[in-house]
């Protein structure tokens, strides 16, 4: 467990969605050790992310949700290590929108654990930016990987297809900011925050309809 890491790697591209396109850049997180890791949301660079896992074994390419700039590098990133790519079940129809012709290796369940490096990482369903939003919470770190779900400012946007504001003020409420005030938050883009940070502000939220 001391020696578990986390590492980001911040890779840019293009986001699209109802006939729109946007320049972004994402965070890509590797957490592990000297000899597995996983990686969540493969973006835009297999060969950049491969790079910084090294030797070591891909375990698993986790999705946080299945818009395109989360997950059009994931299955180069498989092909390229071997890793199998998970995925909630109800983002399969946006999954589709990118990758028609592949499917996910498997489908995650809220509460599920993942292992890796002697830690593990919960699988936490948060739907609103998508219907198949997660967050994984590796409580042993101190830190839970949000995805689009919360941003340091607010929730992620909901003003697109399949996406719903009640949907994700609720998720966030009830799953992340039950969570330790000192958790650190690593998002899907931009800067980390704290639980604690954000908590204060969802009454705001709610009355602006962010």
């Amino acid at each position: 467990m001391a020696d578990v890491r986390i590492e980001c790697v911040i890779t840019s591209g293009t986001f699209s969605l109802d006939g729109g396109i946007w320049e972004v850049d994402n965070n890509v997180w590797i957490v592990g050790d000297d000899h597995e890791v996983v990686v969540i949301d493969a973006a835009h660079d297999a060969d950049a992310i491969a790079q910084v896992v090294g030797k070591r074994i891909l375990r698993a390419v986790v999705c946080t949700h299945a818009h395109n700039d989360h997950i059009n590098a994931a299955p180069q990133l498989a092909a390229l290590t071997g890793a199998p790519i998970f995925l909630h079940p109800d983002d399969r129809l946006l999954w589709k929108q990118t990758h028609p012709n592949q499917a996910p290796d498997g489908y995650l369940n809220d509460r599920q654990r993942l292992a890796v490096g002697g830690t593990e990482l919960i699988v936490l369903h948060t739907p609103g930016h998508a219907p198949g939003a997660i967050c994984l919470y590796a409580p042993a770190l101190g830190t839970v990987f949000t995805g689009d779900t919360l941003f340091q400012g607010g929730p992620g946007a909901t003003g697109r297809s399949f996406s719903s504001f009640p949907r994700i003020i609720c998720s966030i409420s009830t799953e992340l900011l039950r969570l330790p005030p000192e958790t650190v938050v690593r998002t899907g883009h931009g800067e980390s925050t704290t639980i604690g940070t954000e908590a204060p502000h969802l009454q705001e939220w709610t009355d602006r309809g962010y």
